[in-house]
């Protein structure tokens, strides 16, 4: 355990830990997934709810996927990168994309580009596969960065990195919550008796999350329903978005840090130094009016690569559409006409709603303004 936890420091990763399998707790997290995904709050997530010959959900424990799975290194990266917050007040007609979309890459030739925390996590284990196989020979591994069908919280708990906190995600005593993991199962035998010391619940009465959460998505009692969540609407899900939610979400153009940025965990957290992942700063608080021209081959060129892709080009019109309507920004009601034309139902209801709620603001009149689309800076 002392050696794969070391390995993995020398790989880059903040903070590691080891569980031999199966954990102690593992019986009860799988009955509660599966509590969860029955009644409905995982949304339309369907890879959530594969199966496998038997109907047993994937997801519900490693060893049904992974029979041979004896262990598992569990990594942490932070993204707690420099810059706003968006809870802080915010220069006007501005967006928010989650910080953890924020990672760019260094080509020599281009200078920063997009870049995906799921390579550069992944290269980092592969290292440590390396490591693994030249003193253990050819053992079974498999590495994954948020894309195998494991819980990654659950088994980060059981090795000691931290709890689950009432916002669901999981919280470092040291390092807060802003952390990518990454997981490295193996056919390696852990003895039980080297299993780490789990840190219990740090949160207390504290419900600072569940209280700032715009869309009420979490609760004391049952955790996060994801149909609510407002990264899981910006993200996940495809098609329409109720129109209660929308007018709860904001500014929030892709993911959500609302429920971390008020933890009193992450006050003292330590700022993200991987270079490697360096924070793009035109992401930081972009302006609707510049996110909204994007043609889609620009919006290729400035996220391919990029966490942000995955809401699709359509996708992240239907947020900037819904974000607009909640702006008061009328500059981009030409925009928003042409939206509600579109083939794409989520673009489409989202900009005929954003058209309503801007024409219900009587006698607001238009800035007379030039925009400066650059995405950093808007003058009159």
């Amino acid at each position: 355990s002392a050696t794969l936890r070391r390995w993995a420091i020398e790989a880059e990763f903040a903070e590691a830990g080891v569980v031999a399998l199966p954990y102690a707790a593992a019986r009860l997290e799988g009955e509660r997934f599966v509590q969860w995904i029955e009644e409905g709050r995982a949304g339309t997530m369907e890879y959530l709810r594969r199966t496998n010959e038997l109907g047993e959900l994937l997801r519900q424990r490693v060893e049904t996927p992974f029979p041979w799975a004896k262990s598992v290194l569990v990594c942490w990266s932070s993204y707690y990168f420099a810059g706003p917050k968006s809870i802080d007040p915010a220069p006007e007609h501005r967006g928010w994309i989650a910080r953890y979309a924020w990672t760019s890459r260094n080509d020599p030739q281009r200078g920063r580009q997009p870049g995906d925390y799921h390579k550069f996590l992944l290269r980092r284990l592969h290292s440590v596969e390396e490591k693994i196989r030249s003193q253990h020979g050819n053992v079974e591994l498999r590495s994954f960065v948020d894309t195998g069908p494991v819980t990654e919280r659950s088994l980060a708990s059981a090795a000691g990195l931290g709890w689950h906190g009432k916002n669901t995600c999981l919280i470092h005593p040291k390092l807060g919550s802003f952390g990518f993991l990454a997981v490295l199962l193996t056919g390696l035998e852990i003895p039980q008796e080297s299993a780490p010391l789990v840190i219990r619940d740090h949160c207390g009465s504290c419900t600072r999350c569940i209280d700032a959460c715009p869309t009420q998505a979490l609760t004391a009692s049952e955790g996060m329903d994801a149909r609510k969540c407002i990264a899981y609407l910006t993200i996940e899900h495809k098609g329409e978005i109720e129109e209660s939610l929308q007018d709860r979400m904001g500014r929030q153009v892709f993911g959500c840090d609302i429920c971390q940025e008020v933890c009193p965990w992450n006050r003292k957290a330590p700022l993200a130094t991987d270079e490697s992942m360096r924070a793009r700063e035109e992401l930081m608080n972009p302006a609707l009016s510049w996110l909204a021209s994007l043609s889609e081959e620009e919006f290729e060129r400035l996220f391919n690569g990029s966490p942000v892709r995955r809401a699709g080009y359509d996708g992240l019109r239907r947020n900037i559409a819904i974000t607009l309507g909640n702006s008061g920004l009328r500059e981009e009601k030409d925009r928003l006409e042409e939206w509600s034309m579109s083939s794409n139902a989520g673009l489409r209801t989202a900009a005929r709603r954003a058209l309503g709620k801007l024409s219900a603001v009587p006698g607001k009149p238009l800035r007379d303004s030039q925009t400066v689309r650059d995405g950093s800076e808007e003058r009159s």
